[in-house]
């Protein structure tokens, strides 16, 4: 493990979370976490960090819906509320706006809680790498 003077090099965790949200690797900022939508790459493809190990498994689907039914929910009882639309209207602008909301935020989220684990070094596999 990199030593600074004894310690452990810091790694800030919001400026890792940032970068993970950007989707973009949580060390350097430069290259892409995902191969794919959520595929995570084994390495990043500009600093060489290894990103296999990094493993966010149910998190972000669970924060995704909570994020989602915290805006969705309350927008739809205020226009219900204010203006009693009928169910077709309800049916026709939240379930798009839901679908479209949650793949939106999903690779966001994965990619902060990864930035987060290498800032933490809570890794899927023995000790830190670097």
């Amino acid at each position: 493990m990199p030593l600074l003077m004894g310690e452990l090099i810091e790694r800030p965790a919001g400026a890792a979370m940032l970068r993970g949200w950007r989707r973009r690797c949580p060390q350097c900022g430069e290259g892409g976490i995902f191969a794919g939508y959520l595929a995570v790459n084994p390495q990043c493809p500009s600093c060489g960090l290894a990103l296999s190990g990094h493993r966010a498994d149910d998190a972000p689907p669970y924060f995704t819906i909570l994020i989602v039914g915290h805006i969705i929910v309350p927008l739809m009882l205020l226009l219900e509320q204010h203006l009693h639309p009928a169910e077709w209207v309800h049916m026709a602008l939240w379930l798009p706006l839901t679908l479209l909301l949650s793949l939106w935020l999903l690779p966001h989220i994965k990619g902060s809680l990864i930035g987060l684990q290498w800032a933490k070094r809570m890794h899927g596999f023995g000790p830190d790498p670097d």
